[in-house]
């Protein structure tokens, strides 16, 4: 049994050690409380001051506890508002971008994809409201996330009805069908998304994006240096003109960075096209 009293202490010792940040785990410190405690008895170990011993004797322990402190809650349609925003002007911005410049690819990605219920939203999207607007365009999501166990039931595009409690009803009837007592997403749906087992705090999807969603990850979990780095090398993965997207109650660690707000309320910020415009006198003589 783990209390909260020491479970708090234990996280708020630990967290730090591991470039993540106490606040964004108070609501859901009780998630780690269990894997905590699933693992004490992996180890054979009688309470948090004896694993806090077992860490500091064991170094590669920590990589096992970094896995211990992954939140996993993904829905699809999560955060309805941010996906009209993204359905009504975001995306339409983001495809007259690509025309403009003479491209035919909508690059996108997303980061900490989980089961891949983001990525997904995202296609459906594409597919049901804008891809008879723009026939000429291929619209691509790269998603992406440290957990390998997520990544295969994300390929395996099947989900239970309770994930997509959000999702609006008549494209769940279009974009799923059924497969025992789960719905599996449609092959044209999921023909538009790849994913990849890849660390942000490490690595990165090579390329450049117009869109790339970080929501729920970088801005609750990690400490603030971690921020400003993560931040550092995603604005640089995103074209002039291109979007990103944060969690709705998260924001931008303090800093000028190469985005502007787009809609700070939703979480949207926008690369400006113009970044480096040198004013030079006229001369007057």
């Amino acid at each position: 049994m783990i209390t909260d009293r020491e479970g708090v202490q234990f996280l708020q010792w630990c967290l730090p050690r591991v470039h993540l940040r106490w606040p964004g785990f108070r609501k859901v410190r009780r998630q780690v409380y269990k894997r905590l405690k699933r693992r004490l008895q992996e180890l054979q170990l009688p309470g948090l001051d004896a694993y806090q011993a077992h860490l500091e004797h064991h170094p590669n322990e920590w990589a096992t506890l970094d896995t211990l402190c992954r939140i996993c809650i993904s829905r699809f349609y999560r955060d309805r508002s941010v996906f009209q925003l993204l359905e009504t002007r975001v995306l339409p911005e983001l495809a007259q971008l690509v025309l403009e410049r003479k491209e035919s690819e909508l690059r996108c990605w997303t980061a900490g994809c989980a089961g891949g219920e983001e990525p997904y939203t995202l296609a459906i999207i594409w597919r049901q409201c804008l891809a008879s607007r723009y026939p000429t365009l291929e619209f691509r999501v790269v998603a992406t996330d440290v957990d390998s166990q997520a990544i295969q039931r994300a390929e395996r595009g099947c989900y239970q009805q309770g994930s997509m409690k959000e999702l609006p009803a008549e494209w769940r009837i279009e974009a799923f069908v059924a497969l025992g007592p789960e719905l599996r997403l449609k092959d044209e749906y999921r023909a538009a998304v790849s994913f990849r087992v890849q660390d942000i705090r490490e690595a990165m999807p090579q390329g450049a994006f117009h869109l790339v969603l970080c929501r729920n990850l970088v801005f609750t979990y990690f400490d603030e240096p971690s921020q400003q780095e993560i931040l550092r090398r995603l604005t640089n993965k995103l074209v002039p003109g291109g979007a990103l997207i944060i969690g709705k109650l998260e924001s931008l660690p303090e800093g000028a960075w190469e985005v502007e707000p787009w809609s700070v309320r939703m979480g949207v910020y926008r690369k400006p096209l113009l970044q480096f415009v040198q004013v030079v006198p006229v001369s007057q003589d």
